[in-house]
Order: structure tokens, then sequence, then C-alpha cells
């Protein structure tokens, strides 16, 4: 495991433009990337010891953030 926080911009090289754009036209993917980021900085939290939780509890925590991205991803591909 990293414990290098998962940032969009990393994930999506090149979509920063585009992420911003839609933030602003799409209320519910403003939603997606506020909820994003909300469950990523826990998710780092957690596993760099600052607000330990169970193993079932992150892994809750990490498939949540990754159901996150995927649709982020689905809408940055359908907007593209």
């Amino acid at each position: 495991m990293s414990h290098t926080p998962h940032e969009l911009a990393e994930d999506f090289p090149g979509a920063s433009g585009q992420i911003h754009a839609l933030k602003l036209a799409n209320p519910h993917f403003a939603r997606l990337i506020a909820s994003y980021h909300d469950i990523n900085r826990s998710v780092h939290r957690a596993e760099t010891g600052i607000d330990p939780v169970d193993d079932v509890t992150a892994q809750k925590m990490r498939k949540e953030r990754m159901m996150l991205k995927d649709e982020i991803a689905g809408m940055l591909a359908k907007a593209g």
C-alpha cells in the first residue's frame, strides 16, 4: 500500500480543464468531485495512521473511492 493520496489530477492527467468545466456546468459532477476528495482524504488519513480504522472500514472506504472515480471517469469520457 502506497499511502499516497489518489488525486484526480494525477489519475486524469490533462483533464483538469474538462474537470473544472464539468464542475461548473453539472451539479451532480461537482458533488461527485467533492465526495471523491472527502473519501480520498479519509482513506489517506486512515492509511497513514492519523485516523486509524479497522480493515473492514478501510476496505469499504477504498471501494467507495473507486466507485466514485469510475463514475467520474465515465462522465469525463461521455463529455469528452
